[in-house]
């Protein structure tokens, strides 16, 4: 799967911002429909990315759309305008606040049909926000729902809204989080939901950064999703997108012990063993899949 380290949100709205995006050093390009459109402007949010897409046939980057929640009136226009006009080029439907795995059957379904009417030769996929407390309580059904979904995102602000957190900053996206909790407030839903990930074989992605002016707490809560498991994290502004590719990028350091680890356990494996000591450290099978998951990473991203 391609790396998801940067997922740059841009308003659907907001036309002069898209030409900037795609141009940015962003992993993914999400065209927002949500939050960021107000309620009067939905139908001419979605004109407005059908025409950026419309001129991206043939482009390379991985592009995504969230669209509104299925608790609203305009989800289903979201699907039906945007992705029969544009479905060519969206690699993945982004679907907010999904609180039961039927919601993922109900948005599958649809681009089921939309799929054949195109004729498209790809599978267009599907990220899962995981932002409310019911969404949590079934993120392993919802993970293992379709072959469509490939990621889950946590959303801070409305899972905070959902949980009665307390809210601690302007944004509600995690600043101002040390001063709040001795601890990492989100630690055990983040954690929740990359288990639900990895379970089934997707990317986990963390929550945005609000505090875009921010970069050393962007790059400390960036190393902490990385911590975590996570495989990436929303950006809201391109000022944050090289902090963090940075943080989920291989360093240097990572793929040489990463090759070491790869490189001795082929040779000293023979014949066959569980497991290996190299200067009385345990190198195991666990160990190794660790590092081929580095080293493959660094092939992609030709660091090697």
């Amino acid at each position: 799967m391609k790396p998801n380290r940067t997922n740059l949100s841009v308003p659907g709205i907001m036309e002069k911002m898209h030409a900037k995006a795609i141009e940015s050093k962003a992993d993914v390009i999400m065209f927002d429909l949500e939050d960021s459109v107000p309620s009067d402007q939905k139908e001419l949010a979605r004109k407005t990315i059908i025409k950026t897409l419309s001129n991206l046939f043939g482009c390379t980057r991985t592009i995504a759309v969230r669209i509104n929640s299925l608790d609203t009136p305009y989800a289903y226009k979201d699907i039906i305008e945007v992705v029969t006009a544009a479905g060519k080029i969206i690699d993945a439907i982004v679907l907010p606040k999904v609180n039961h795995e039927g919601d993922i059957h109900c948005i599958s379904r649809l681009l089921d049909g939309i799929e054949m009417d195109l004729n498209l030769d790809h599978t267009i996929r599907i990220e899962a926000c995981i932002e409310t407390a019911k969404g949590l309580e079934r993120v392993s059904q919802i993970a293992k729902a379709c072959s469509r979904i490939k990621s889950l995102a946590f959303g801070i602000a409305d899972y905070s809204a959902s949980i009665g957190a307390k809210l601690t900053s302007m944004s509600g996206h995690g600043e101002k989080e040390p001063a709040t909790y001795p601890g990492h407030r989100w630690h055990f839903p983040v954690s929740r939901m990359v288990m639900a990930a990895k379970a089934n074989n997707l990317l986990a992605i963390d929550a945005p950064f609000g505090d875009f002016k921010n970069l050393p707490g962007l790059k400390e809560s960036a190393a902490m999703a990385a911590a975590l498991g996570c495989d990436g994290k929303w950006v809201i502004h391109p000022d944050q997108i090289k902090v963090v590719n940075q943080a989920f990028t291989p360093s240097a350091e990572d793929i040489g012990r990463a090759k070491k680890i790869i490189d001795i356990f082929n040779i000293q494996n023979n014949p066959p063993k569980s497991a290996i000591a190299v200067d009385g450290k345990m190198i195991d099978q666990a160990t190794l899949r660790l590092a081929r998951q580095l080293w493959d990473q660094a092939v992609y991203l030709k660091l090697v």
